[in-house]
């Protein structure tokens, strides 16, 4: 069955305030309770904030470490969801339903199954040696 991942971002600035987000958390064991209830959680959790990223990168061969995120956003990443689900409909279903949809967004994305990648690159290679 495929995975996808589904990215939950929130407002960099003017999101709820913290006792608001306190009272959000039951909501969100609530959320993971019926991903797992429809057997279709597979894995997830919430990210700490941009304050405490490390950004790696590597130009002209020389190694980039710096703090923060990659880039100045309106959203931030906050957390994610693995599921496995029989298709996208069903995953955008309950994407649709996750507790920060009324001030955030959720980013749902296939997991690329690099076994299939792998496979049908062989396979097109041993069919153009067989020409």
């Amino acid at each position: 069955m495929p995975q996808y991942v589904m990215l939950i971002y929130g407002p960099a600035d003017g999101g709820p305030s913290p006792e608001e987000l306190a009272a959000e958390m039951p909501r969100w064991g609530q959320y993971t309770q019926a991903l797992k209830d429809a057997g279709l959680f597979v894995g997830g959790d919430p990210l700490q904030g941009v304050e405490v990223a490390t950004t790696v990168r590597e130009r002209d061969g020389e190694t980039q470490i710096t703090d923060g995120p990659f880039a100045e956003t309106k959203e931030v990443l906050g957390g994610y969801y693995v599921v496995e689900a029989p298709d996208l409909d069903t995953v955008l279903d309950h994407a649709s339903r996750m507790p920060n949809i009324h001030y955030g967004s959720v980013e749902v994305r296939p997991i690329l199954d690099i076994g299939q990648l792998s496979a049908a690159a062989a396979g097109q290679a041993q069919g153009q040696a067989g020409a």
